[in-house]
């Protein structure tokens, strides 16, 4: 006779907690303390409990997921920055007309490891890893196979991204041909490859024009953009020109070019990186790097539900310049 499979209820008992709290454990629930989480791992890996997705899709109404994982603070994700709303369009319109859904799960930095290595296991068709460091993501990759980054990751982990160097290098060398003297710059999250593309190619693009590369370190924020830029005023009051390293931290930096009695374009000119609604919406209307955020996104989803998205799997996608009034001559 075949071997009974492990339930969750056979789970839940050989941890000694109940099967709702197993349950939680297992689907990635963050109310549980790391004792009881540590012990339904361990009893999962014991008792070789695999976790039936049939059963688990008929309850939900649906037939699998792609998991969207973004480590960043909740209020942030869901609130304030375009950005992650711009991938979860992309996505839903990759799973349009199917029966697969899109979950979604928020790590703050501090629980990252350990929470990563809990939605590995419960991974359906595949995860997208958004703002997941690239040792993070090879660590999450050793534990599920079917996960691409959103921007350049670890070797052997699948990834999509703009071309972060070349459109910056773009838009630097757009501020020098308009006339002006002194371009800076408030740059992205250190570590991010996002970022490191777009210091480096404003770092080239300078060198390239003879001039040195000044920058303030910052993040994709706003707030970034306004300390970034005080900083970079109080330092450099002769600039003329400010590459921001997003839409998110350029709408800092107008407001702080403003509360210095800057005005821009006639004082300073201004360009972003993302050309999201942000763009199009500020005053003055603000000339930004175009990141096919979308496409990238339904690129991925399409990707891990064609099961195409091995370890050497890697697109790259165009970056162009939007040329609007914040960055006139």
């Amino acid at each position: 006779m075949e071997a009974k499979k492990p339930t969750l209820e056979d789970v839940g008992r050989a941890a000694g907690v109940s099967r709702a709290t197993a349950s939680r454990v297992i689907s990635g629930g963050r109310k549980v303390s790391d004792d009881a989480r540590g012990r339904v791992w361990h009893a999962v890996e014991l008792l070789g409990y695999h976790p039936d997705l049939a059963a688990r899709a008929l309850a939900k109404g649906h037939s699998d997921v792609i998991d969207l994982i973004v480590i960043d603070d909740a209020g942030v994700m869901l609130g304030s920055n375009p950005y992650y709303s711009r991938v979860m369009s992309g996505i839903l319109s990759a799973l349009a007309g199917s029966d697969t859904q899109m979950r979604v799960h928020v790590i703050e930095q501090p629980d990252a490891p350990r929470r990563l290595d809990d939605v590995a296991r419960i991974v359906g068709v595949g995860a997208l890893l958004v703002n997941v460091s690239p040792p993070l993501a090879a660590r999450f990759a050793a534990r599920c196979d079917r996960v691409v980054s959103l921007g350049l990751s670890a070797q052997g982990v699948a990834s999509v991204e703009a071309e972060n160097t070349a459109g910056a290098r773009s838009a630097v060398e757009h501020l020098y041909r308009t006339g002006r003297r002194k371009v800076v710059a408030v740059h992205g999250k250190p570590g991010n490859s996002c970022a490191t593309g777009r210091r480096r190619g404003f770092l080239s693009a300078s060198v390239d024009a003879g001039h040195e590369p000044i920058g303030a370190e910052g993040g994709f924020c706003l707030e970034a953009g306004v300390s970034g830029t005080r900083r970079l005023l109080a330092a450099h009051p002769d600039l003329d020109g400010i590459f921001a390293a997003c839409d998110l931290t350029a709408m800092g930096v107008l407001r702080a070019l403003e509360e210095s009695g800057r005005r821009v374009p006639d004082d300073v000119a201004l360009v972003g990186f993302d050309d999201s609604f942000l763009a199009s919406v500020a005053t003055p209307a603000m000339t930004s790097v175009r990141q096919p955020v979308e496409h990238m996104a339904a690129l991925a989803t399409k990707a891990l539900l064609a099961s195409e998205a091995g370890p050497n799997w890697h697109r790259v996608e165009p970056a162009p310049l939007q040329i609007r009034r914040s960055s006139a001559a």
